[in-house]
């Protein structure tokens, strides 16, 4: 029943037409024969379909001599061996005549059989609905005589699949949701010190993807349907797949010292790749697939002609990949292609801020001629190189945990000495802006702590705070501190995966801890300002353990049945696309509230405006004050003749500053001249006895006693 494509019974259809169906499909093959071969094949595409019990077979290879063989077929599903049988081409139910015998040369053979019932019926269900079905097919080619002469084993696909580009897309338009939300609060709130953001926020969110990316990198033997799924989120990390830039890393490696045999862009696109459980997969785009299969189905059954050649052009190479490795060759990127991937990205969009920021910068100059811009951008105007200059801080803040993944394993299994020397460059480059930055803030706030007492001043000074707010805006006064602890948390992380690639039990052993000591922080200090903050970090940081803990059971090493890897698998993207969801609605609620609450800064500053205006309202500014009530009445004519219209300060309420009463002329000259009428004495010293109102001339100034009143009698 192989006939002659045991992986047979491991395909779905290649065609779109098939797609709705309960199919299943050959997925790549590798060679599994421990020996030397004398059937060699080339290519194998072969499908089933369960509504008609038909194979759909298409093989193609080459013999160094004619001969007769079996084939034996067996199929597994989640570990479960689901079939199990042997059959001869030659025989009159099962017979193949292109295989029969197995001619000399080149071979190709197509087309279909009916599979009995009996047989298909072992196939569970669950294999035609469950997405990245977790089955291989193997089968194995024997001389008449029980000698090995051929083994193909390939992977079982049922079309079906969490590894689909909408998601990839989905959280792409999360993270800019979550980007746009930042931008539109930081520019409502003026750079006011002491503003936090909301949460989930541009950097929490990204962070989320590529702990997501970096839970698929464990050299672990991961089950199909979780492997697919970690795939989507490799765009936060840097990962892009584009062949025109994977050529042009390829010929500076080629330049550099770089192997590209079995490490470049274009081998990868013929290679199948194959995981430690067996399990296989092609590079081949889906298009690509169904364009050889329309043109496979073209072709008709031959023996040394053309179609034989056919056959070599689809030949697939196989690959042996697991951990990092198996993670970025899924995106057909060479793991030497890895770093120098990431650098041209980065470059790339750092190229695109500078640009974006500068046009702006123009924008408003030539606006400035012609009209007045928004008084919101003068800052911008003013001050675009610290803005430009912090905006790439900020990236290198967020990706430094993935960069010291990439650096760190580019030194491990990079080949290309120039790319191994700019790892190293921008590591160190990287690291030393994060700890200058945080030498600075440590000797801010030792100075702080010792003219003021603590530092108060990082979130209410305006300069400080628009220079370091991007480690620390988010937690409360105590707890600025806790941007370190993440620096290191990130570096830890990045360097375990990478310096920890093939020991898959040290990874997630390593990852664990790491993991745990995080959320023990966060339990323990709950550092964040808004009680939102603290609660979605909490919970995010929960998820991360928990994603680690389900990742320990994909370790080779514990012998966890299959069935229960693909269950835990199914387990563990049902958590993380539910936080994902929870995420990306609590960023709309975000959305809807900075855009209809009034900005609080803003609010302020109308509410003083109008103050001021109801002050200056009428000329109230102008009219005399009214005299005090509170004035006894026989002053009333000293008052208006003196023209006072206020209340003197009483002499006593002075003490504070000088002596009382008479003591308070002890420092002038006696005699000194009056500034005033004679009769302001008497009522000075009549209003002496009242104690509510001071005598009028205790705050009057006065003229040093130059001795004239000797000469006025003469």
């Amino acid at each position: 029943m192989w006939r002659l494509s045991t992986v047979a019974l491991a395909s779905l259809a290649l065609l779109p037409s098939v797609l709705g169906t309960d199919i299943l499909k050959t997925n790549g093959f590798s060679d599994c024969n421990n020996g030397t071969s004398t059937i060699k094949v080339n290519n194998v595409d072969i499908s089933f379909d369960r509504s008609t019990n038909k194979v759909n077979f298409d093989v193609s290879g080459s013999s160094t001599k004619q001969q007769f063989v079996t084939a034996e077929l067996i199929v597994t599903a989640y570990g479960i061996n689901v079939y199990n049988n042997s059959f001869d081409p030659c025989a009159v139910d099962t017979k193949v005549d292109q295989l029969c015998p197995v001619p000399a040369g080149t071979f190709a053979a197509n087309g279909s059989q009916v599979i009995p019932s009996e047989y298909t019926s072992l196939i569970p269900s669950i294999a035609y609905s469950l997405p990245d079905l977790d089955g291989t097919a193997q089968m194995v080619l024997k001389a008449k005589d029980g000698q090995e002469l051929a083994c193909i084993q390939s992977g079982v696909s049922n079309g079906k699949t969490t590894d689909v580009p909408a998601v990839s897309y989905v959280a792409a338009a999360i993270a800019a949701g979550a980007l746009a939300v930042s931008l539109i609060g930081a520019a409502a709130s003026g750079a006011h010190p002491g503003t936090t953001s909301s949460s989930p926020g541009f950097f929490e969110v990204m962070w989320w993807f590529q702990g997501m990316a970096m839970n698929g990198m464990h050299s672990v033997n991961y089950p199909g349907v979780y492997r697919s799924f970690a795939k989507n989120f490799a765009f936060s990390t840097g990962l892009i797949s584009w062949g025109g830039l994977q050529n042009s890393i390829d010929s500076f490696r080629a330049h550099t010292g770089g192997n590209l045999t079995d490490n470049s862009y274009d081998y990868l696109r013929n290679a199948t790749l194959v995981f430690p459980d067996g399990s296989t997969t092609s590079t081949t785009t889906g298009i690509a697939k169904r364009s050889v299969a329309l043109a496979l189905r073209q072709i008709t059954t031959s023996v040394n002609d053309t179609s034989a050649d056919s056959g070599e052009s689809n030949s697939k190479e196989s690959h042996l990949v697991k951990g990092i490795q198996g993670y970025v060759e899924q995106l057909t990127i060479p793991e030497a292609n890895t770093f120098m991937t990431v650098l041209l990205i980065f470059v790339i969009v750092i190229a695109a801020i500078v640009v974006g920021i500068l046009l702006f910068k123009v924008i408003l100059e030539a606006w400035s001629l012609f009209g007045r811009f928004p008084q919101s951008l003068a800052t911008f105007r003013k001050e675009y190189w610290r803005i430009m200059a912090q905006t790439i801080t900020n990236l290198v803040f967020l990706l430094y945990g993935v960069w010291t993944l990439y650096c760190i394993y580019q030194f491990t299994h990079g080949d290309s000495w120039a790319a191994k020397l700019l790892a190293g460059l921008t590591l160190g480059t990287f690291t030393a802006l994060l700890a200058f930055y945080t030498w600075k803030i440590w000797s801010v706030v030792r100075k702080l702590k010792k003219i003021e007492g603590d530092a108060s001043a990082l979130f209410e000074n305006k300069e400080t705070w628009k220079k370091y707010k991007l480690f620390y805006e988010n937690y409360k006064k105590g707890y600025w501190w806790l941007f370190v602890p993440a620096i290191v948390y990130m570096f830890a992380k990045g360097c375990v995966l990478a310096a920890g690639d093939g020991h898959g039990l040290f990874q997630t052993i390593g990852q664990l801890a790491i993991e745990a000591l995080m959320l023990i922080l966060l339990l323990w200090n709950r550092p964040y300002q808004r009680k939102s903050g603290n609660w979605i970090n909490i919970i995010i940081q929960v998820v991360r353990v928990m994603s680690v803990v389900c990742i320990l059971i994909f370790v080779e090493e514990l012998g966890i049945a299959q069935t229960t890897k693909t269950i835990t698998g199914v387990v563990l993207i049902v958590m993380q696309s539910a936080l994902t969801a929870i995420l990306a609605f609590l960023i709309v609620i975000n959305s809807i509230i900075t855009c209809c609450r009034e900005n609080p800064h803003r609010k302020r500053r109308k509410a003083a405006q109008k103050n001021i205006s109801q002050d200056l309202e009428g000329d109230a500014f102008l009219m005399q004050p009214k005299p005090y009530n509170g004035s006894p009445a026989r002053h009333s004519r000293m008052m208006s003749e003196s023209g006072q219209s206020y209340e003197p300060i009483r002499a006593h309420a002075y003490s504070r500053f000088g002596p009382r009463g008479d003591e308070s002329e002890e420092t002038l000259v006696k005699g000194a001249a009056r500034m005033g009428a004679s009769s302001y004495r008497s009522v000075s010293q009549g209003r002496s006895d009242h104690n509510g109102s001071p005598p009028p001339f205790s705050r009057e100034p006065r003229l040093p006693d130059l001795a004239f009143e000797q000469y006025r009698h003469k």
